[in-house]
C-alpha cells in the first residue's frame, strides 16, 4: 500500500513540475531577446541552442516518447511534396494598391512624385502598396530618366524628346554593381551589391549611397554606408528609407562581425542591440537600416535581428519578414508535455494519431515576424507567429485595417489566413486545389484571388469580409497559368502568365499513365469578377511561342499599365529552347528556370505595347525592338538588366542598359534614340 502511495505522490510531483515548466516555457517562448555575450553569439553562429527548453523537454518526455512511437503508435502518413521552395527561384518584387475598397477605382499605384514639373503626366514604378515606394532599375521624374547601365547609373535629360542626352554618370568602384534605385525629391538612392570574390553575389555586402541631384549634371554624395549582409529589399515611406539586408553571420578573425561602415568609419553594433525571438534558431543576421532622406547627413540607424528571410511584405505601418522551411513533426521524437497528462495522456499511446494542427504536422511552415513602423520612422519588434504552408512572394500578403491576410499553399492545397495586429490568427479558409501549386495571388479590398496549377489554371475568388470565416466564392478553369495578377478596376482583373496545352499519355489499355503540360506561349487574360461566384475570362492574347518569356513573369515592376490611357506594355524575350512541365516534377520551378536562366542565347529582346479596354480586350499596337542575338548575348549579371518602359506626356520611353528609345504613344513612331552603353 505504501509503495502505491509513493508512486502516486511521485506522479503528482511530476505532473505539477510539468505544468509549472509549461507555464514557465510558454511565457518565455515568444520573448524578443538580446545577445548578452560573445560566447552566446558564438553559440548562435554555430547553430547551438542557447535555451534549455528543448533539452529539458526531451529528457522529461523521453519515457513517454517510447510509448508514442514504439511499438503502439501504428499511425503514419506519407506525403509527397514539392521540395523546391519557390522563393529560391523567384525574385520577389512589386505592383498595386493594398487594401483596395470595392467602391474605389483601381489603377496602378505609383511611387511618390519626385517633385518635378507638376504639369507633366508620367508613369512611375509599379508598386504594391500605395505610398510605399519600391526600388527599381529605372526611375523618372518627368524631366530626367535614371537608369542602370552595367556598373554605371545614368541620368538622362529627356525634357526635349527629340534630343535626349546624358546629363551625368555615377560610376561604381571595382567589384561594386548597382542593383536598385529609389528617387525621392532631389535625392537619388543607389543600392549596390559588393562581391568579396569573383563569384557574383557570393558573400556579398550591401552599399547604399545617397546623392543630392538638385543639379542633375553634378550629383553630390551626401551619405554612404555598407552593411555586411547581402541586399534583400528596400522601401521609402514618408521620406524614410528602409534597406533590408540578410545573410549568414560572418567572422573577422576569431570574432563574429557585428559592425557596419558609415561614411568611411567602422561602427560596431552593441551586443544588446542584436535581437532574436527566443524560439527561432538561425545563423543568419538580418539588418533593417533606416535613414531620414530629409536629413541624409544624419547617422543611419541599424537594427540587427537573428532572422532568416524567405519573403518580405511592407505596408505603411509595418514590416513583415517571413521564413519558410520544411519541418518534421516533433511528435515523431517527443509529444508535447500537455498531451502526456490527464485522460488523453493516460490513454494517448493507445489511441493517438497525428492530427492536422498547423504546428504539429510536418511539412512547410512559414514563420512571420512583424515590426511596427513608429511615427518617427523607427522600427520596433511587434509579434511573431507560425502557420503551416508557404507563400510565393510579397503579393501573397496584404494588410487591411491593421490585419494581415496571407495566401499560402502546401500539399493539402491553397488557403487564406487572417491575423490581428499581434499576429493572433482570426480566421482561415478551407483548402482548395489539393496537390496543386499556387502560382499567383492578389488581394483587392475584401476579396482575394488565387491561381493554382497542375495542368489547368483554376482562378479562385475568396471572400474575406467575415474575417473569422473567409470562404471560397467561385472558381474558373482555363488552360495555362498566371504568375502575376493586376487589378484593372474593382470588378476586373488582369492575369499574366503562360499558355499551355495538356498532354495526356496512355498505355496500351487506354489507361492514363501521366499528364503533362507543354508551354505554347505567353498569355495575358482579362477576367470579369463582377459575379464573384462565377468569374469569367473576357479576353486573352497569346504572345510568341514556347520559347517566349518576359521579366513580368517574375518581376511585376516590368509592367507598364494605365487604365485611363488604355495602355498595357511588357518586355518580351524570345529564346531558342523549349520547355515542358509535368505534374511528376515541380512545375513551377521547372518553368521558372527558363525565365531566370539568362545566359541562354535568345532571338530578340523587345517591348510589346497593347491597347486594353473592357469592350475590345487586348489589341497589339506594335513592338519596339532593342536587342537581337546577332549583336548582343544576354547575360543577366554582366550585361543587360531587363527592359523597362515609361510614358511622359504623349511619348513612350523604353530603357535598357544599352539604349533609350523614344516613340509616340499613339502610333509608336520613333522620335529619337540614345545609346547609353559606353
Amino acid at each position: 500500500m505504501k509503495k502505491k502511495i509513493a508512486i502516486i505522490i511521485v506522479c503528482l510531483i511530476l505532473v505539477a513540475s510539468a505544468i509549472g515548466c509549461c507555464f514557465l516555457f510558454k511565457n518565455d517562448e515568444l520573448e524578443l531577446k538580446s545577445v548578452h555575450s560573445e560566447a552566446e553569439l558564438e553559440k548562435l553562429y554555430k547553430g547551438e541552442d542557447t535555451s534549455a527548453r528543448d533539452i529539458a523537454t526531451y529528457i522529461f518526455t523521453l519515457p513517454f516518447s517510447i510509448f508514442y512511437n514504439y511499438p503502439l503508435h501504428f499511425s503514419s502518413r506519407v506525403q509527397s511534396f514539392d521540395y523546391d521552395i519557390m522563393e529560391d527561384a523567384v525574385p520577389v518584387t512589386n505592383s498595386s494598391k493594398s487594401g483596395l475598397a470595392l467602391d474605389e477605382a483601381v489603377s496602378s499605384p505609383t511611387s511618390p512624385s519626385s517633385g518635378s514639373t507638376e504639369t507633366k503626366d508620367y508613369s512611375t514604378t509599379n508598386i504594391q502598396v500605395e505610398n510605399v515606394d519600391e526600388a527599381d532599375i529605372t526611375k523618372t521624374d518627368g524631366d530626367y530618366i535614371y537608369s542602370i547601365s552595367e556598373t554605371d547609373v545614368v541620368i538622362t535629360d529627356v525634357r526635349n524628346p527629340k534630343e535626349i542626352k546624358i546629363a551625368s554618370r555615377i560610376q561604381s568602384g571595382t567589384g561594386v554593381i548597382p542593383e536598385d534605385m529609389i528617387l525621392n525629391k532631389d535625392k537619388l538612392v543607389v543600392i549596390y551589391a559588393k562581391s568579396t570574390s569573383s563569384s557574383y553575389y557570393y558573400n556579398s555586402s550591401t552599399i547604399v549611397k545617397v546623392y543630392n541631384i538638385a543639379s542633375r549634371e553634378r550629383p553630390v554624395l551626401l551619405k554612404s554606408y555598407e552593411l555586411d549582409q547581402p541586399y534583400y529589399t528596400s522601401r521609402c515611406i514618408n521620406n524614410m528609407l528602409y534597406v533590408l539586408s540578410s545573410g549568414y553571420l560572418k567572422k573577422d578573425g576569431d570574432k563574429i562581425k557585428r559592425s557596419y561602415t558609415e561614411d568611411g568609419q567602422n561602427v560596431e553594433i552593441a551586443l544588446e542591440n542584436i535581437k532574436y525571438v527566443n524560439k527561432i534558431k538561425t545563423t543568419k543576421l538580418t539588418t533593417i537600416a533606416t535613414l531620414d532622406l530629409n536629413n541624409a547627413s544624419q547617422d543611419v540607424n541599424v537594427n540587427a535581428y537573428l532572422l532568416n528571410i524567405s519573403n518580405a511584405y511592407v505596408s505603411e505601418n509595418s514590416i513583415y519578414l517571413l521564413e519558410q522551411k520544411y519541418e518534421y513533426s516533433y511528435r515523431r521524437y517527443a509529444p508535447p508535455v500537455s498531451s502526456l497528462f490527464g485522460l488523453a495522456g493516460a490513454i494517448g499511446p493507445f489511441i493517438y494519431e497525428e492530427d492536422d494542427d498547423d504546428n504539429d504536422s510536418y511539412g512547410y511552415h512559414t514563420e512571420i515576424t512583424k515590426f511596427d513602423i513608429q511615427n518617427d520612422g523607427s522600427v520596433t519588434y511587434s509579434a511573431n507567429t507560425k502557420i503551416k504552408g508557404k507563400t510565393i512572394n510579397q503579393y501573397s500578403l496584404d494588410e487591411l485595417n491593421g490585419h494581415l491576410r496571407v495566401a499560402l499553399y502546401d500539399n493539402d492545397g491553397a488557403r487564406v489566413a487572417i491575423f490581428d495586429e499581434k499576429l493572433n490568427q482570426i480566421g482561415v479558409s478551407n483548402y482548395v486545389a489539393k496537390g496543386e501549386t499556387m502560382y499567383s495571388s492578389r488581394f483587392m479590398g475584401n476579396k482575394a484571388y488565387l491561381v493554382t496549377y497542375r495542368t489547368m489554371d483554376p482562378l479562385f475568388v475568396f471572400d474575406l469580409k467575415d474575417e473569422k470565416n473567409p470562404k471560397v466564392l467561385g472558381e474558373l478553369h482555363i488552360p495555362g497559368y498566371s504568375t502575376y495578377l493586376h487589378p484593372y478596376d474593382e470588378n476586373h482583373l488582369i492575369g499574366i502568365g503562360m499558355q499551355t496545352e495538356e498532354i495526356v499519355r496512355r498505355n496500351s489499355m487506354g489507361q492514363v499513365t501521366s499528364t503533362t503540360a507543354s508551354v505554347v506561349g505567353m498569355k495575358m487574360a482579362l477576367f470579369d469578377v463582377t459575379d464573384v461566384n462565377n468569374p469569367v475570362q473576357m479576353s486573352e492574347t497569346i504572345i510568341g511561342d514556347r520559347r517566349t518569356t518576359s521579366a513580368i513573369l517574375t518581376n511585376p515592376k516590368a509592367l507598364l499599365f494605365s487604365k485611363e490611357r488604355e495602355l498595357i506594355a511588357i518586355p518580351v524575350n524570345n529564346y531558342s529552347e523549349d520547355v515542358e512541365i509535368g505534374e511528376e516534377s515541380s512545375t513551377y520551378s521547372t518553368a521558372i528556370s527558363m525565365y531566370t536562366n539568362y545566359s541562354k542565347p535568345y532571338i530578340a529582346e523587345g517591348y510589346f505595347v497593347y491597347n486594353i479596354n473592357l469592350e475590345e480586350g487586348f489589341k497589339l499596337k506594335g513592338t519596339i525592338k532593342h536587342e537581337s542575338a546577332t549583336t548582343y548575348k544576354y547575360s543577366y549579371y554582366k550585361n543587360s538588366k531587363l527592359l523597362r518602359g515609361m510614358y511622359i506626356d504623349e511619348n513612350l520611353y523604353t530603357v535598357s542598359e544599352t539604349a533609350i528609345k523614344v516613340n509616340k504613344l499613339d502610333t509608336l513612331e520613333q522620335v529619337s534614340e540614345l545609346k547609353i552603353k559606353k
